[in-house]
C-alpha cells in the first residue's frame, strides 16, 4: 500500500471548476437545455481548435465517430482500414455503420497506424483510412494524405485523444474529409461527456445535423433517416468553460512531458516525431512484457498510479476474432505499454516522485 504520509497519485484527474458548475446551473435555469445557444456557441468556438469551417457537437466520442461514416456515405460493402491498437469504438463505429473494419499494424514510436502497412491493406473494397492520433500524437498524415489521394479513399481521423495536436502547425481533425474529437471526463478538456466532428465540408456538416437530429432541420420535416445523437446545451456550457483552459491544461501536459522525458532513465519514454505536436493525452512508456504486471504493483506500492491502454488490441477481441493478419507492432505495443501521470494537476513534487518510483522499478 501507499506510504500513509504521501496521497496517491492518480493515472488521471478530470478538473471541474465553480465555473464550470455555474455554466451548467445557468443553462439548467434558462429551461433551454437541449441544441440550443450553448451548442452553437461551442461548435463555432471548437474550429479554432480543428481548424476546420465547421464543427458538428454531438452526444459522445463515438457518436462522431459513427455519424461521421454515415454523412461520408461509407456502409455495407464498404472496408475501412484502422489500427487494431486503439480504444474499440474506432472499429465499433464501422461495424455500427454497416462496413467491415481492416485492421492495420502501428509504427512502434508513435503508436499510430503505419502508413505502409496500411498502403498494403487497399483493395477494391477499401473506402476510407481512419487514422487514431492515439495518445495524443498525431499519425503521419502527409503520407497517409497521400495515401488516400493515391488511390481515392476518404480519410476520416479518429482524434478523441488529441485535441490541438499538430502535424507541421496544422491542428488534426483538418487533414480528412471529417475528424472527431470526444469530452469524456478523462481527456484533455471535457464536456461531462460528448463529441464534435470537424469538416470543411459544409454540406457535410448539414447532413451530420440532420443525422444527429431524427434527420430533420426544421421540426416535424424529417428529410432523411437519423437519430437521436443531440448534444445538451449543459455538456456545451462545460465544454465552452473548458475550451477557455485547454491551451493552459495542454501546456501544463507538454511540460509534465518534459520534465519525465529529462528524468526517467530505467524505460523508454515516448518518441516525438519531427514535425508533430504531441499534446499527452497519455504519457506512454514501455517496459519489459514480462516485468509489466509486476511494475504496475510496484507502482501502485509507491502511491503511483498507472494504467495500461490497451492490453487487448482490438483484433483480438470478441467480435473481430479472425480479422487480424499479421500485427507485430500493435502485440509488442499491447504487451508492453504503460501509461504514467502527466494531468496538469500535478505538482513538481508529484513529478518526481513519478520519476523516482519507475527509475526505482525491478525490472529483471
Amino acid at each position: 500500500m501507499p506510504d500513509d504520509q504521501q496521497d496517491f497519485i492518480p493515472p488521471a484527474k478530470p478538473y471541474l471548476g465553480e465555473e464550470e458548475i455555474e455554466a451548467a446551473v445557468a443553462v439548467l435555469r434558462s429551461g433551454m437545455v437541449v441544441q440550443g445557444p450553448e451548442v452553437a456557441a461551442f461548435e463555432e468556438e471548437f474550429t479554432k481548435v480543428s481548424g476546420t469551417a465547421h464543427c458538428v457537437a454531438v452526444n459522445s466520442g463515438t457518436s462522431a465517430l459513427q455519424l461521421a461514416l454515415m454523412a461520408m456515405g461509407i456502409g455495407p460493402g464498404d472496408e475501412v482500414i484502422v489500427p487494431s491498437f486503439s480504444f474499440a469504438a474506432s472499429a465499433n463505429a464501422v461495424r455500427l455503420v454497416g462496413a467491415e473494419p481492416v485492421f492495420a499494424d502501428i509504427e512502434p514510436g508513435s503508436f499510430c497506424i503505419d502508413p505502409d502497412a496500411a498502403a498494403a491493406l487497399v483493395g477494391p473494397k477499401t473506402a476510407a483510412i481512419m487514422p487514431v492520433h492515439l495518445y495524443g500524437h498525431p499519425a503521419d498524415m502527409t503520407r497517409l494524405t497521400a495515401l488516400a489521394e493515391r488511390h481515392d479513399l476518404a480519410i476520416l481521423e479518429d482524434a478523441c485523444q488529441a485535441h490541438g495536436a499538430q502535424v507541421d502547425g496544422r491542428p488534426v481533425g483538418s487533414f480528412g474529409a471529417a475528424g472527431t474529437f470526444s469530452f469524456y471526463p478523462t481527456k484533455n478538456m471535457h464536456s461531462l461527456e460528448g463529441g464534435m466532428v470537424s469538416t470543411d465540408d459544409a454540406q457535410l456538416a448539414r447532413t451530420l445535423r440532420l443525422l444527429r437530429n431524427q434527420g430533420m432541420e426544421q421540426r416535424y420535416q424529417n428529410e432523411i433517416v437519423g437519430a437521436n445523437m443531440r448534444m445538451t446545451d449543459v455538456s456545451a456550457a462545460i465544454g465552452r468553460v473548458q475550451l477557455g483552459r485547454l491551451d493552459g491544461f495542454t501546456e501544463q501536459r507538454r511540460a509534465n512531458a518534459a520534465r519525465l522525458d529529462a528524468g526517467i532513465t530505467s524505460v523508454t519514454t515516448p518518441p516525438v516525431a519531427p514535425g508533430a505536436r504531441h499534446i499527452y493525452h497519455q504519457y506512454t512508456v514501455r517496459v519489459p512484457a514480462e516485468a509489466r504486471d509486476r511494475a504496475l504493483e510496484q507502482l501502485k506500492a509507491a502511491g503511483i498510479g498507472s494504467a495500461v491502454y490497451y492490453p487487448i488490441p482490438i483484433h483480438k477481441l470478441a467480435p473481430y476474432v479472425g480479422l487480424g493478419a499479421d500485427l507485430p507492432e500493435t502485440d509488442r505495443a499491447a504487451a508492453e505499454v504503460l501509461s504514467l501521470p502527466v494531468h496538469p494537476s500535478l505538482t513538481a513534487g508529484d513529478l518526481d516522485r513519478v520519476v523516482d518510483a519507475v527509475n526505482a522499478l525491478e525490472l529483471n
